[in-house]
């Protein structure tokens, strides 16, 4: 563990530090990150390459960072920034004109909102329920969590891995107030059949939300996608991330509404109290004008025919390491991707897990996935274009890793460590109980600290083998001591 972590750093805020002392602080903790640009983060992060649209993007949210999007009146400039990004969004996904929107930080607000203006929309059900597919993104989860929200969650076809109509129809019930499908699907990169759910949605006046967070800003550009947009008269409201292929700085998303009606469950008004009346149309009360006149410079600066040939870079880039992958012994494409996103399996000979970590041995970081119901352990790749000028690398450090991999064999986790974690109830997960699991995994620092070893594969097959509340259990616990 270095001294920075947990929290600690260089610095003693009891004196008042130089600027460059900061500043030399600042960059020995930075360079303890992952990098955000080059293209070999192959998730969290999104890379156009363009160094210009970088540029403009951070002189504009330095520039903002002082606004505040909290009363639009006394900050006109945020309003028109936020119209204008709405109105953009509006014509790349097909919105009719009456369309409104929100600009959020991210894709998880907006896919809560999403869910809220269905719930507030349908004041009459007492219990609202909301039909998903397995592979719909977590945050929907979280939404059902918040607001009290029944999640239903339906598998998806054992085949294409998109979301079963079928199968979602029949979830629906009198108390169902929302559908969703994936423009693609984080997981596994595949559009769901959204002409058929929200048709069925229509018929039967349900909403119907398409969560275009990772592909909003790259589908509308690729050829031969199946119709996902307001194009769709069943389709209600789309979430889009800008700080994904919009290339912007984090964090900031935009949440469409078809209608103004549609958008009347997340505003919000208080006058209950002697202060100023609160008005919100998110989540947020306060909100820095910086990630919203960021992604408005940025937008501005690549243009459309500039995302338009950024797009086909990623896409050109994702379909060679896919037609690749065919050539790399143990490894294979889980399913044919629809956009820019990629999973990746392993055969009997090697796991996923280990070559996560031999990949970030090569300066590659590939996202693990854990296994689902009947759905393999994978590695996540998100391509972008920045990626595009390093498919050759990117392809022989994954034929590297998986030989790697293959000649250590599949990770073991420890049996002591499989058979405690075997007995942990995950509601009675105490301090004491995760010092033992902490302790016989190696991960324990001094004084109760987490110890992050450098490779991670049998703490990944572990989590792997744990049920799923086990796993956000052990998860949670482990983030708590992070943040300590």
């Amino acid at each position: 563990m270095s001294a920075t972590e947990g929290g600690a750093t260089p610095l003693d805020w009891r004196r008042p530090a130089g600027a460059d002392e900061v500043r030399s602080a600042l960059l020995a903790l930075r360079a303890e990150d992952l990098p955000t640009h080059g293209g070999r983060t192959l998730s969290y992060v999104y890379d156009s390459g363009l160094s210009s649209a970088d540029e403009i993007g951070r002189e504009a949210l330095t520039q903002f960072a002082a606004a505040n999007g909290l009363d639009p009146t006394a900050f006109p400039s945020l309003a028109a920034l936020e119209s204008d990004l709405v109105a953009l969004a509006r014509d790349l996904l097909d919105g009719p004109p009456g369309t409104v929107g929100a600009a959020t930080s991210g894709g998880t607000e907006s896919l809560v909102l999403a869910v809220l203006a269905a719930r507030d929309g349908n004041p009459q059900v007492s219990r609202p329920q909301v039909v998903v597919p397995t592979s719909v993104h977590a945050a929907v989860h979280k939404a059902g969590h918040l607001l009290g929200i029944d999640i239903a969650s339906v598998p998806v076809d054992p085949l294409t891995l998109r979301a079963d109509p079928a199968a979602m129809a029949a979830a629906v019930t009198d108390s169902t107030v929302l559908v969703v499908a994936s423009a693609p699907s984080y997981a596994h990169g595949v559009i769901d059949p959204v002409a058929e759910i929200a048709a069925m949605a229509a018929e039967r006046g349900i909403r119907c939300h398409v969560d275009a967070c990772i592909g909003g800003w790259v589908l509308p550009f690729l050829d031969d996608v199946p119709p996902w947009t307001f194009a769709l008269d069943g389709v209600t409201s789309i979430s889009v991330d800008l700080h994904k292929y919009a290339y912007t700085p984090k964090g900031i998303s935009l949440l469409l509404h078809r209608e103004p009606s549609l958008r009347k469950g997340h505003l919000f008004a208080s006058a209950a109290w002697p202060g100023y009346t609160m008005l919100n149309t998110t989540l947020q009360s306060t909100k820095s004008g910086g990630p919203l006149a960021a992604a408005w410079a940025v937008v501005h600066a690549i243009g459309l025919d500039g995302y338009r040939e950024l797009a086909g870079r990623a896409r050109s880039a994702t379909l060679e390491v896919a037609e690749s992958v065919a050539g790399i012994e143990g490894l294979r494409v889980v399913v044919a991707p629809d956009s820019t996103l990629l999973a990746l399996a392993a055969d009997a000979g090697c796991d996923v897990f280990t070559v996560a970590d031999e990949m970030a041995a090569r300066g590659w970081l590939v996202q693990p996935q854990m296994s689902f119901a009947d759905l393999p352990a994978t590695l996540h790749l998100t391509l972008c274009a920045a990626t595009a000028a390093h498919t050759r690398e990117l392809v022989t450090a994954l034929a590297e890793s998986v030989a790697a991999a293959r000649a250590a064999g599949p990770v073991q986790v420890d049996p002591d460590l499989a058979a405690a974690a075997r007995q942990i109830d995950p509601d009675g997960l105490d301090e004491a109980t995760l010092d033992g699991l902490l302790a016989i995994a190696g991960l324990a620092g001094d004084g109760g600290a987490l110890r992050v070893p450098t490779r991670m594969a049998e703490v990944n097959a572990l989590l792997d083998l744990a049920p799923p509340a086990l796993r956000e259990a052990l998860l949670l616990a482990v983030l708590d001591r992070l943040t300590r």
